[in-house]
């Protein structure tokens, strides 16, 4: 008896853990989406990636290798800063000085470091900025939308997630990829499509009807085409994440979010969904 009441304040614990992490999180990108037109939102995309960056190396045990991590975490963090001003134009040069510095790193340590290591520092610096600083690229791509969009794009990566969970929780039989992430199920991924798809409809209405203060024509066909598309794409994210945390024997990638992991564990989906959408967005008229 004792040992359950113990599980069944361990359990309450952290959930209630859980939930002040996400509201405290929550608060915090309300304040970021209530200043985005401002130096918030690249700041705020900016300590993500760094802190995703550092997550990684630390999980493939790269940042020990100076200056080639430090150089890493410095471009990332310094890519949603120059988006949109004069310095971006040099990006280049930037990139090229990264490159120097961890080939540098890896002559001067060529007895301890491995190949294998050299290019994944160089794969997550370039590919992690890239993929986040489409965020403020969707946000920017319309002066009156651009908020709406951006806000879309994460619901994109994070309401799959959600779907998934809930629809594989009732109906899930068949696992999906049980040896990366035995809990998710094949009819919880259909069902995280079908219900992401429908969220960006009923979004869409809800934003062109009562919150947007010029008039605007939504596609409903291809805000469902988006939300499914995220769906999927979002899906192979988290199961690309899962399967580096398998391989580098961690269960999270860190714990500035008490109860929820790393900043990895959040944004992984949007690692992927992020340049989907805005790329997406390109292409095919949402709003007209």
């Amino acid at each position: 008896m004792t040992s359950l009441i113990a599980d069944v304040v361990s359990e309450v614990f952290d959930l209630a853990v859980r939930i002040i992490s996400a509201a405290v999180g929550i608060v915090i990108a309300v304040a970021v989406f209530l200043m985005h037109n401002t130096i918030v939102l690249p700041i705020a995309v900016s300590l993500i990636i760094g802190l995703m960056i550092y997550e990684l190396l630390k999980a493939a045990s790269c940042m020990e290798f100076y200056p080639a991590s430090a150089a890493a975490i410095v471009y990332g963090m310094s890519s949603p800063l120059v988006f949109g001003t004069k310095a971006a134009d040099y990006s280049i040069c930037y990139q090229l000085a990264l490159v120097f510095i961890v080939f540098l790193t890896y002559i001067m340590k060529h007895k301890t470091i491995k190949f294998e290591q050299i290019t994944f520092i160089l794969a997550v610096s370039l590919l992690v900025p890239s993929a986040m600083t489409c965020t403020i690229k969707t946000e920017a791509i319309s002066e009156n939308h651009g908020l709406a969009l951006m806000i879309l794009g994460l619901c994109g990566a994070w309401i799959a997630d959600s779907g998934a969970y809930f629809t594989g929780t009732f109906l899930g039989k068949h696992k999906l990829c049980p040896e990366i992430s035995p809990k998710k199920t094949i009819e919880g991924f259909v069902g995280g499509i079908l219900i992401t798809g429908l969220v960006f409809v009923g979004y869409n209405y809800v934003y062109s009807n009562y919150v947007s203060k010029v008039d605007v024509e939504v596609n409903y066909i291809v805000s469902f085409i988006a939300g499914a598309v995220c769906a999927v794409i979002g899906t192979m994210g988290d199961l690309s994440a899962s399967l580096i945390k398998r391989q580098c024997g961690i269960k999270d990638y860190g714990k500035i979010m008490p109860g929820h992991g790393g900043m990895m564990d959040r944004f992984d989906s949007v690692l992927f969904v992020m340049p989907t959408f805005y790329m997406f967005l390109t292409m095919f008229d949402l709003y007209k």
